[in-house]
């Protein structure tokens, strides 16, 4: 008895010690590749649910983009942040939003902050960088982006990007920049380092992103920083473009007053959620991402 006892005991601790080395092998051996099927198997989940959304529809819904510049605010950035010595005024619009992107990632890490501040422009968010908190998260990352590429001449929004369910407290912030080298929308994210392009290199707009997860087709991502891993990045993405929202007015300080409306893009049949007071609610995508038109007291060359 004791004999089988013994055995059986001998048994179970190898069993156990075969089990945790295995554990062991999957954590520091195959780790890179469990990551990889887990993320793959989210993304598919997660592109499941774009595929099941009514796809968009135009309709009346009354709300008009428009585009500010202030130059004598452009003039006080680019003298505090010295533009010049950041971005080549004749580079074409991507590589100055690229110098403009790497700036703000390689100086301001992404963190929740723990201090909210309590000017939200581009020179009071670098201030804050310096004195109270070194990072914040994506929301500030892209309207302190947003308001150097307004210094910089080139006209772009920052878009609140959403996810389906209502029960997810996470979103992500970006900005989209209007190209008028090739007459579109581009994705940068300064919070996440990262953007995205088509098979020839092209950057591809939040649209483009969306409709490819759909299709299928594919995307490659490119870092803003070298050693930045990008396994999970297509996997988050295929998460939060569900619905987007945006100001219907881009310019400098858009969230120092809050004044203004806000215009959320819903698949048809879909309420959002968190949505501000006034939010103006549409299913028209062909007009939420079409061209910039309205440019007031502005220099801003739009080619159409």
């Amino acid at each position: 008895m004791r004999k089988i006892l013994r055995f059986a005991g001998l048994s179970l601790l190898s069993m156990v010690g075969l089990a945790a080395a295995a554990l062991l092998l999957v954590r520091f051996c195959f780790r890179e590749q469990v990551v990889e099927l887990l993320n793959g198997e989210l993304r598919r989940e997660r592109v499941d649910l774009l595929r099941a959304a009514a796809p968009y529809a135009a309709d009346g819904a009354m709300f008009e983009f428009a585009y500010r510049q202030d130059d004598r605010r452009a003039g006080e950035i680019s003298v505090y942040f010295r533009l010049d010595t950041l971005v080549d005024a004749s580079a074409a619009t991507w590589d100055k939003t690229l110098a403009l992107a790497r700036f703000v990632a390689g100086n301001i890490p992404h963190a929740n902050q723990t201090v909210q501040p309590e000017t939200r422009n581009a020179v009071a968010l670098w201030e804050y960088t310096r004195t109270v908190e070194p990072a914040f998260n994506c929301r500030l990352h892209s309207i302190m982006l947003h308001e150097l590429l307004l210094a910089s001449g080139v006209v772009n929004r920052f878009v609140t990007c959403m996810p389906a369910d209502a029960g997810d407290n996470d979103c992500h912030v970006v900005n989209v920049v209007w190209l008028p080298e090739h007459g579109k929308w581009a994705m940068i994210d300064s919070d996440m380092q990262a953007w995205v392009a088509d098979e020839q290199g092209v950057p591809l707009s939040l649209a483009e992103m969306r409709e490819r997860y759909i299709a299928g087709e594919p995307m490659t991502v490119h870092p803003l920083l070298d050693g930045w891993n990008p396994s999970y990045y297509e996997s988050y993405w295929a998460k939060n473009l569900y619905w987007f929202e945006c100001w219907e007015c881009a310019g400098y300080d858009r969230e120092v007053g809050f004044e203004g409306r806000r215009v959320a893009l819903l698949p048809p049949g879909f309420d959002g959620f968190r949505l501000s007071d006034g939010t103006v609610c549409t299913t028209d995508a062909a007009r939420f991402w079409e061209a910039p038109r309205q440019i007031q007291n502005s220099e801003f060359k739009i080619q159409n």
